[in-house]
């Protein structure tokens, strides 16, 4: 017959595993050292995703990942549980970017063909369907990531949490700590720029 694994350690493990990321916070605070772990795994590549689609760098988008990490692991008695814990990463890894921003260390024109691939699509229409769509597509995200690239500040980092991210209104609002309708307000306006922007590349932003 074979012996389960037992003892607290294992216990403590399993608990980890299911439990939600509001519950492995309060572990954390508790004194357990490795819950904290459990976050990272969870959400590292959802930080690096936005922190990329806001910085465009590999390199800035690496850093300001592990500066958003480390922020919530040393502000974790900060963390009141008024917001998601998702909610309160989003918006550590925002500051972390927009400081970064601000400290001139960005390359404002990099790469972001790699999430432009994966979300542009949902929001981005060929104007004309023609044959030659998919021969087209390497034009077409790279037109969308010159255009989300010259957006404000404020109005890229909504694109980027409502179309890569898939984030909801609310969520977004409690990421950037700003009322609904602002994010609405500016969801509105950087889609209608876009729009203007790829209009010259027979391109239309779905409308919402």
């Amino acid at each position: 017959m074979t012996r389960m694994p037992s003892g607290p350690g294992v216990w403590m493990k399993t608990a980890t595993a299911t439990a939600s990321d509001e519950q492995i916070v309060e572990l954390a605070l508790a004194g357990d050292a490795d819950a904290f772990g459990e976050i990272v795994r969870r959400w590292e590549r959802r930080i690096f995703a936005l922190t990329f689609g806001m910085l465009g760098s590999f390199e800035d988008a690496r850093d300001a990942t592990q500066e958003t990490f480390i922020a919530a692991y040393r502000n974790l008695r900060g963390f009141r549980g008024e917001a998601k814990v998702s909610s309160w990463l989003h918006r550590i890894a925002i500051n972390q970017c927009i400081s970064r921003q601000r400290r001139g260390r960005v390359r404002r024109e990099s790469s972001l063909d790699d999430e432009t691939e994966k979300g542009g699509a949902r929001f981005i229409t060929p104007a004309h369907a023609s044959p030659a769509r998919t021969a087209e597509r390497g034009e077409r995200a790279e037109a969308v990531r010159r255009a989300v690239n010259a957006l404000q500040p404020e109005l890229r980092e909504v694109i980027v949490l409502k179309e890569f991210e898939d984030m909801t209104f609310q969520e977004i609002a409690d990421a950037l700590d700003v009322p609904l309708s602002t994010v609405k307000s500016r969801l509105y306006t950087a889609l209608k720029q876009l729009r203007m922007r790829l209009e010259v590349h027979g391109m239309e932003v779905a409308r919402k």
